[in-house]
């Protein structure tokens, strides 16, 4: 048997789940349903049965938190594919089966979404082992979600008919539907929702998108072979990915081959594609609500809530309520698509809700924008340990440091010395500085920033650990 080679596909922006997913930090990063994240998620889902460390592919402004979110739960440190610009899932497949061939080995490629929940691990587990052999003969298996309700937000796979349960070939792929052809499907029997999720030999897919799309294959080999490689990191060429045409894998692929099949499945998948698909999947009181955070419910049924601060329902049925420290969405749960208009209005109005938290991560750690006036903004920063940030300077802002927790080493010109807790010191305006933490313990401290212009633009870098320019 071929080795398994799990693919993880953490691409996603997860606009429909604002505000407390963003483009800078989407959904398969947050802990949505329980302590791991959807990524740490699906990661424990398949160790079991990897032969192999997982190949990520996402893009480059998340390069840090895939690998950090995967070194808390002590996954083997996976290869990670970035693509400079997004190309769907047909190039990014095809860059993962490269990234698997590289060393001569032929394996199965178990591709899945990162951002999606599943709540059967074994049954999830016991179905791949059902799917190995005929992808290893050859087919290019997906795995079709045994449909619940006429739903009209997932395509849908048409199944040949089979006596036995298993794989069985393809008929065809259908768009989603409106609410009369998804029950006409649900009556009719062997249609399953699409999740996404695939197992195929890598170069059985190189084959077929050969066969169907070379322009594809071609733009994407290019790519991989100019590929910059810095550790765990595997940067594909912009220039050659970006002429990569786009598509997904089931239009380059799945509905052109006559090796589809599918394997239908029931092991409590859902996509989170929405407040109220997360509200779905969560546990629920008596009155149908769900919470995360502090909140407390009267008289209210079939809501979900989530606070960072106290949020109260009173007297509410069917309502979405999501508190950030920077963003609030009020919305009937029915009407929960329509947050991705909220999304577009404030990327059209360049907003920075759409993208940042107010919180940033960054690979050294975070910095929250806790207060901001007229010449001044305070930051709480967080470094991690052994962690530091670049050798730095700026040119309109002097900074203010007071350590609240931790060590901090500190560079300021041709200085070098350690602060500790209710220590303090100043950053002139054009000084050179640097902030380490030589400790074993988080380093936060507050900063003040003081001067004419505080924009995070004001800066210029000469030493960076973390390849930024």
């Amino acid at each position: 048997m071929a080795p398994l080679q799990p693919v993880l596909l953490s691409g996603g922006s997860g606009t429909r789940l604002w505000p407390l997913s963003r483009e800078a930090y989407p959904k398969q990063f947050l802990p949505l349903v329980d302590d791991d994240t959807l990524l740490q998620a699906t990661w424990r889902r398949v160790a079991a049965l990897a032969d192999t460390a997982p190949i990520v592919v996402a893009g480059e402004e998340h390069r840090f938190l895939v690998a950090e979110q995967l070194r808390q739960i002590g996954a083997p440190r996976p290869a990670i594919l970035l693509e400079p610009v997004g190309r769907n899932t047909a190039p990014a497949i095809a860059a993962a089966a490269l990234q698997a061939m590289a060393a001569g080995d032929d394996p199965l490629l178990l591709v899945l979404p990162s951002d999606h929940v599943v709540r059967d691990a074994a049954a999830f587990q016991a179905a791949v082992r059902a799917a190995m052999p005929a992808a290893e003969a050859g087919m290019l298996v997906t795995f079709g979600i045994v449909p619940t309700a006429p739903e009209t937000g997932f395509g849908y796979i048409q199944a040949e008919r089979g006596g036995a349960e298993g794989v069985r070939r393809v008929l065809r792929f259908v768009e989603k539907p409106d609410a009369a052809t998804a029950q006409a499907y649900l009556d009719a029997g062997g249609y399953y929702w699409n999740s996404g999720m695939f197992l195929l030999l890598a170069s059985r897919y190189l084959q077929e998108l050969q066969r169907f799309r070379p322009d594809i294959l071609a733009g994407v080999r290019a790519a991989f072979a100019a590929a910059a490689r810095d550790g765990d990191f595997i940067r594909l060429d912009k220039t050659a990915f970006a002429a990569c045409p786009s598509d997904s894998i089931d239009y380059a692929v799945m509905e052109k081959t006559d090796a589809a099949a599918v394997l239908p499945v029931d092991i409590g998948w859902n996509d989170v594609g929405s407040w109220s698909a997360l509200w779905e999947v969560s546990a629920q009181d008596a009155d149908g609500n769900a919470h995360h955070g502090d909140v407390i419910a009267i008289d209210s049924r079939n809501s979900y809530a989530y606070a960072r601060r106290l949020v109260a329902l009173v007297g509410v049925d069917d309502l979405v309520v999501v508190e950030t420290d920077d963003a609030v969405l009020v919305a009937r749960k029915d009407r929960v698509q329509q947050v991705k208009d909220v999304v577009a209005r404030l990327k059209a109005e360049a907003r920075p809700q759409a993208v940042l938290h107010r919180e940033v991560h960054r690979p050294w750690g975070s910095y929250d924008s806790i207060d901001i006036g007229d010449g001044f903004q305070v930051k709480r920063i967080k470094v991690k340990p052994g962690a530091r940030l670049s050798l730095q300077s700026h040119t309109r802002r002097a900074e203010h440091w007071v350590v609240v927790r931790g060590t901090a080493r500190v560079t300021r010109d041709n200085d070098v010395f350690e602060l500790f807790a209710n220590q303090s010191t100043y950053i002139p305006i054009g000084a050179k500085h640097r902030l380490e933490n030589p400790g074993s313990e988080m380093l936060e401290l507050v900063e003040v920033q003081s001067g004419d212009y505080l924009g995070e633009d004001d800066i210029v870098r000469y030493e960076d650990a973390y390849g930024r320019s």
